[in-house]
C-alpha cells in the first residue's frame, strides 16, 4: 500500500470519537469530541470528514468501534453497535450513515481489532503473525489477530467477558451488568474503583490489595494463551497505562498457573511477549487508518 494513500478514520470510543486522518499508516491529524448521542457524535465527526475529503478526496474511511458490533457483512444489521451499556447507543448504525455520505470504500471493525491491526503494522507486534490486543478502561477489549487477520464469526472476540479461576478467598462480586465477575467486571476501571480500598491512583504499587486484581490479569492473560497461541500480547488502556507494575504482577503468576504445561513460557518469554503498546495512545486511530487501507485493498 503506497504510503502517501490519503486516508481517513474514525475510532468511536465509549468516552470519546476522535476523526483521524493520514498519509498511509502515518497520522497527520486528528480531532476528538466527546460521546454523547448518536446523532451528534457522529455528526460532528462526519463533519470533519467532509472537511478534509473536500480539500483532498479520500481514498478510503475505517471505523473502529466500541461494541459489540455486527461484523457479518451479510447481517441485515452490518456495521451496528448491538447490546451496549453505552446509553442510547444499542442497535445504533454506523456503518450505514458513513456509507451514505461518502463515495468510497469503508472498512469496519471493533475498536481493539483496529488497534491490534496498527501494532501488527507498526508497534510493538510487529513480525507477529499471531497477536493479541487488550485495551483495559472503562472496559475491557481483546483484538485477536490471527495469521495477521482479524478474528471474526458468530460475532468477535469478547474476551472481556470470559469468566477465569479466582484467587483463594477473593469474595468481590464484579461490576459487570451482564456477567458479574467476568474479565470486565474484575479489572476495569470501574472494578477498581469498587474493588480496592481507596482510588487506584493513590494506592502504592506494592500494596496488597493489588495482588488478586494482578491474579486476575494472569489467569486471562494464561487463558488466551493456551486458546490462540499468541506470539504477542500487547496491553493498553487506561488502567495499565497508568498502573504498569499490574503487567509484572500478572506476569510473574502466569507460570504457576500454566503448571509446567507449556515448557517455552518463562519469565524471560513472558517479558517479550507481554508488552506495552508501542503507539500508546494512538494506537486506535492508526488502528482506523489500517481499516481504511485494508478496505482500498479489497476494492482495487
Amino acid at each position: 500500500m503506497d504510503s502517501e494513500t490519503p486516508v481517513a478514520g474514525i475510532e468511536l470510543g465509549g468516552t470519546k470519537a476522535i476523526a483521524v486522518r493520514g498519509r498511509g499508516m502515518t497520522v497527520t491529524e486528528m480531532r476528538s469530541f466527546p460521546t454523547t448521542t448518536p446523532d451528534e457524535t457522529l455528526g460532528a465527526v462526519l463533519d470533519v470528514l467532509a472537511e478534509w475529503n473536500a480539500q483532498e478526496a479520500l481514498a478510503a474511511i475505517g471505523i473502529a468501534s466500541f461494541g459489540p458490533i455486527r461484523v457479518a457483512r451479510d447481517a441485515a444489521d452490518f456495521g451496528s453497535i448491538l447490546a451496549t451499556p453505552k446509553a442510547g447507543w444499542a442497535n445504533t448504525p454506523i456503518h450505514a450513515p458513513v456509507a451514505a455520505r461518502f463515495d468510497c470504500p469503508i472498512g469496519f471493525d471493533t475498536d481493539v481489532n483496529a488497534a491490534a491491526l496498527a501494532e501488527h503494522a507498526i508497534g510493538a507486534a510487529q513480525g507477529c503473525s499471531n497477536t493479541i490486543y487488550i485495551t483495559i478502561g472503562t472496559g475491557l477489549g481483546a483484538g485477536i489477530l490471527l495469521d495477521g487477520v482479524p478474528v471474526h464469526g458468530l460475532l468477535h472476540p469478547e474476551a472481556g467477558h470470559v469468566r477465569t479461576r479466582r484467587a483463594v478467598g477473593d469474595g468481590f462480586e464484579g461490576v459487570c451488568p451482564f456477567h458479574g465477575d467476568c474479565a470486565e467486571g474484575l479489572l476495569s476501571g470501574p472494578a477498581l474503583l469498587a474493588r480496592l480500598p481507596k482510588h487506584p491512583g493513590e494506592l502504592e504499587p506494592d500494596d496488597p490489595a493489588w495482588g488478586p486484581v494482578g491474579r486476575d490479569l494472569a489467569e486471562l492473560l494464561a487463558q488466551l494463551i493456551l486458546t490462540f497461541s499468541p506470539q504477542r500480547i500487547v496491553i493498553g488502556g487506561g488502567v495499565t497505562n497508568r498502573q504498569p507494575h499490574l503487567l509484572d504482577k500478572a506476569r510473574s503468576h502466569i507460570p504457576e498457573i500454566l503448571a509446567g504445561y507449556l515448557t517455552d513460557i518463562d519469565a524471560v518469554r513472558l517479558a517479550d511477549m507481554i508488552r506495552p503498546p508501542k503507539l500508546g495512545d494512538e494506537a486506535g486511530p492508526a488502528g482506523a487508518l489500517a481499516l481504511a487501507l485494508a478496505a482500498v485493498a479489497e476494492n482495487r
